[in-house]
């Protein structure tokens, strides 16, 4: 892997104590408290612990070094949960890879991490190809219980994780962070609740930082992690109230989905603590709904999986703030640049950029996507683009306008889909929407709409319905029902799939 390149902001006292040590330190205060459910099978911390220890020898004597990489491709089980922590245990960086991704996605993800081992479960094998990997299920029989071998001390800047991105806006990149990124990001999420008393609801992907915000910090608190291999909204109610579940981590299409089931009203959901939100835009709407009829607390929050960029709305404490994205993270600092990358007066709108105690080390074995990444101001402090247009107000709360890419120039007017999706979504009948620029002959770019409905109102009752409600420069010239937006499996609409079909490869991505 490439060496880290760029530096967080410092901050006084020790470094938090890395995960493995808490885990052990949780098995010996607590040892029959359940660490994993899944279904019936259920593991305690001190089975974790001792499981841990004993993956992290085995992956030893199979030649693991120290900041080697070990590659999955895996569901959400006590396996692979188990994997990533005996790599930690080992001295090992864990690369969790898409279940959905094609073997020529993978292949080009091994090329760029190198692992020392692959691991794969059945969900796994259909990516893998024509790569070999050992079986993920066979994990700890493989494991001999009287294998015991040194495990290594554990330094802050040692690698944790590569975290590949959802490839949304392009090729997948490999995020890579060290203990000491994780361990400040625990800490930043201790004020939610994340106590030995938790009981987290893990209904996403394992691969996805949106999973690890909320789990990496359940597991640092020493609570449980009640496991979903598929999200279901059904099923999820039902976990809910039979395992007594105080805390989720949900995309907004989940917490969609959940609210319009069925079973809802009658779910005894009085266990939960907070909600948490994260991947995609929260929209008024669906926020206003859940703190109205969702029990505890519910937090949204924006940034990357690069770090640098961060926001928390807390929506019960400011529910007159829920269309920003809240207030900069503890540790944090925003600017907003304008074309010429310098910094804009308070207000102006421009591309935001962050700095914060969690940054990332680098892009795997990619220098010039790191260098990319950044903007270096006159102090020569790093800096993370978003690639976010925003502006911050003057209570300090960030309003995120638009993907820079999603952005629509009509006219010469800068046109921001957020703008229009939400008009779309204030009629009752458009349970989502989203809005593309697609080419014109008279306006260079103009605004398309597509939603999913609820009934079988007109679209251009809703195109209507929606214009009245915009500005002259910000008309939708029309609106295509269609059976769902295209997504990633964390939720993400992908709106260049929705853009290809009427840009030429080499006009827009």
């Amino acid at each position: 892997m490439s060496m880290p390149v760029i530096v967080p902001v410092d901050v006084p006292g020790p470094d938090p104590v890395d995960l493995p040590s808490l885990v052990r330190q949780h098995a010996t205060a607590r040892p029959h408290h359940a660490a994993i459910v899944a279904g019936a099978q259920i593991t305690t911390w001190g089975d974790l612990a001792l499981a841990m220890n004993r993956v992290a020898a085995h992956l030893i004597g199979l030649g693991l070094r120290h900041n080697d990489v070990v590659a999955s491709i895996g569901g959400v089980t006590p396996s692979h949960l188990t994997l990533y922590l005996g790599t930690l245990a080992a001295g090992g960086v864990f690369a969790p890879m898409m279940l959905t991704a094609t073997p020529q996605i993978v292949a080009g993800l091994v090329a760029n991490c190198q692992p020392r081992l692959i691991y794969a479960d059945a969900a796994g094998q259909p990516a893998l190809g024509d790569l070999a990997a050992k079986l993920l299920d066979n994990l700890l029989a493989e494991c001999a219980a009287n294998e015991s071998r040194p495990l290594p001390q554990i330094a802050p800047d040692d690698g944790f994780d590569i975290i590949y991105s959802s490839g949304t806006t392009g090729a997948p990149k490999g995020i890579m962070h060290d203990h000491r990124f994780r361990g400040r990001q625990r800490a930043r999420m201790a004020g939610f609740g994340f106590d030995h008393t938790a009981r987290l609801l893990v209904s996403t992907p394992l691969y996805s930082n949106t999973t690890l915000a909320a789990l990496l910090p359940m597991l640092a608190g020493g609570g449980t992690a009640v496991l979903m291999p598929k999200f279901d909204a059904g099923d999820w109610l039902a976990l809910a109230q039979s395992e007594g579940i105080t805390h989720a981590m949900c995309v907004p299409v989940q917490y969609r989905r959940l609210l319009s089931h069925p079973d809802f009203e009658k779910t005894d959901l009085s266990c939960f603590v907070t909600k948490l939100s994260t991947s995609a835009p929260l929209n008024v709407d669906l926020a206003t709904d859940l703190l109205a009829r969702f029990p505890g607390r519910m937090v949204n929050i924006y940034g990357m999986t690069e770090g640098g960029v961060g926001c928390l709305m807390d929506c019960t404490a400011h529910p007159d703030r829920l269309h920003t994205a809240g207030q900069v993270v503890a540790g944090g600092n925003l600017l907003v640049l304008g074309p010429d990358d310098l910094p804009l007066p308070q207000g102006e709108v421009g591309e935001i950029v962050g700095r914060s105690v969690t940054m990332m080390t680098g892009y795997c074995n990619a220098p010039d996507l790191t260098r990319a990444a950044l903007w270096i101001d006159l102090q020569g402090v790093h800096w993370m683009r978003s690639g976010d247009m925003g502006r911050i107000d003057a209570d300090g709360f960030l309003h995120v306008m638009d993907r820079a890419k999603d952005m629509i120039n009509s006219g010469g007017f800068n046109v921001f889909a957020v703008d229009l999706e939400d008009a779309l979504l204030s009629h009752p009948a458009i349970a989502e929407a989203a809005v593309i620029a697609v080419p014109s002959p008279e306006w260079g770019e103009t605004p398309l709409a597509y939603v999913v409905l609820r009934d079988d109102t007109d679209v251009e009752t809703l195109r209507a319905y929606a214009n009245d409600r915009l500005g002259k420069t910000q008309r939708i010239s029309r609106v295509i029902a269609t059976d769902a937006l295209p997504r990633s499996e964390i939720g993400k609409v992908l709106k260049r799939e929705l853009r290809a079909p009427h840009w030429p490869k080499q006009e827009r991505s």
